[in-house]
């Protein structure tokens, strides 16, 4: 299935050594980004998928243009912009399965000047369904545009859309915008996908189940709400609702990137016409590949890995996770 996704794709730099990033002084070069991490595991499973960009004439936009292609990504919509820089991030090596650091380097940045001029009505079209994160409307009012005019394209041509808030706080005026944004933002989507902290902030609700009682009631076909080590939440506008557990891992190595790790899993078995349940099953293995290696994409599987892990029934390992993205 052709599938276009759309964001700011960064240049990260991983500390090889836990600790203080200030105390930091080796770094491991990796490309990082909500919506890219979600377009390299879904072209990784097989789907044909687009990434609509902008990066600067410059050394880290040339290593991403590379790193997306070699993904099998198509990148023609990735715009080289001479005017304008590309943006990068520092994160630190954490132990113990704990959030790392994270410091980010972008205003200004090429992406941030994404606007309705980079919207081709053609790309509803060309493509069956629409992947949208909550991070790129963040970057600047012209890029939050963008992709208000890519949902309604999607939605009037009748394609599926995909919506997970991956909320930024600091990257919005005030917390009030944030909400409104991204509730009409998801007001467009097939399927949300928040995680639990997330809808309490979107939605007010302090519960799995009234999360998605308040997208279902906008108009969502399914909401699937992440429960971190609980698991996950669905329900659907048909009344239907359940529960999965969390997949087991050996070792958190990382936990940024699981929850773009669950929405691989999610999206691609629901275009595959898997049922709910069998949906957040496949979220959550792909989340817990994601969570047992250094950087944000290098646990998402291939389609034959994926395959194997869900016949076999095994408890996906590290080894598995970085053999399945050879």
């Amino acid at each position: 299935m052709k599938i276009l996704t759309y964001g700011e794709a960064m240049i990260m730099f991983v500390a090889e050594a836990a600790g203080p990033l200030e105390n930091a002084d080796r770094f491991i070069k990796r490309i990082a980004g909500a919506d890219l991490n979600v377009a390299i595991g879904l072209s990784r499973l097989g789907h044909d998928v687009t990434y609509l960009s902008r990066v600067g004439d410059d050394s880290f936009g040339r290593t991403i243009n590379a790193a997306i292609a070699a993904e099998g990504i198509d990148t023609s919509r990735i715009v080289s912009d001479p005017r304008y820089p590309t943006g990068f991030q520092l994160k630190s090596r954490a132990e113990r399965g704990e959030d790392p650091a994270v410091e980010y380097f972008r205003r200004g940045s090429a992406a941030s000047h994404l606007s309705r001029d980079d919207f081709d009505p053609s790309l509803a079209d060309t493509n069956a369904h629409l992947h949208l994160t909550g991070v790129a409307p963040a970057i600047s009012a012209s890029s939050c545009e963008l992709a208000l005019a890519l949902a309604d394209a999607f939605r009037q041509r009748g394609r599926t859309i995909s919506f997970d808030p991956n909320l930024r706080p600091t990257l919005w005026p005030s917390r009030e915008i944030m909400v409104d944004t991204l509730n009409r933002l998801a007001s467009y989507a097939d399927w949300v996908l928040p995680g639990i902290g997330e809808g309490e902030i979107l939605t007010g609700c302090d519960t799995p189940e009234g999360v998605a009682e308040f997208y279902l009631s906008r108009g969502a076909r399914g909401v699937f709400v992440k429960l971190g080590a609980a698991g996950a939440y669905w329900a659907d506008a048909k009344g239907a609702a359940g529960r999965v557990a969390a997949t087991p891992v050996r070792e958190v190595v990382d936990t940024v990137g699981a929850g773009d790790g669950f929405a691989v899993g999610v999206i691609s078995a629901l275009l595959a016409g898997a049922d709910a349940t069998a949906a957040s099953r496949r979220g959550a293995l792909i989340g817990a590949l994601a969570v047992q290696v250094i950087g944000d994409s290098e646990g998402l599987p291939t389609a034959d890995a994926l395959a194997a892990l869900e016949d076999s029934g095994a408890a996906p390992s590290a080894s598995t996770s970085r053999a399945s993205a050879a």
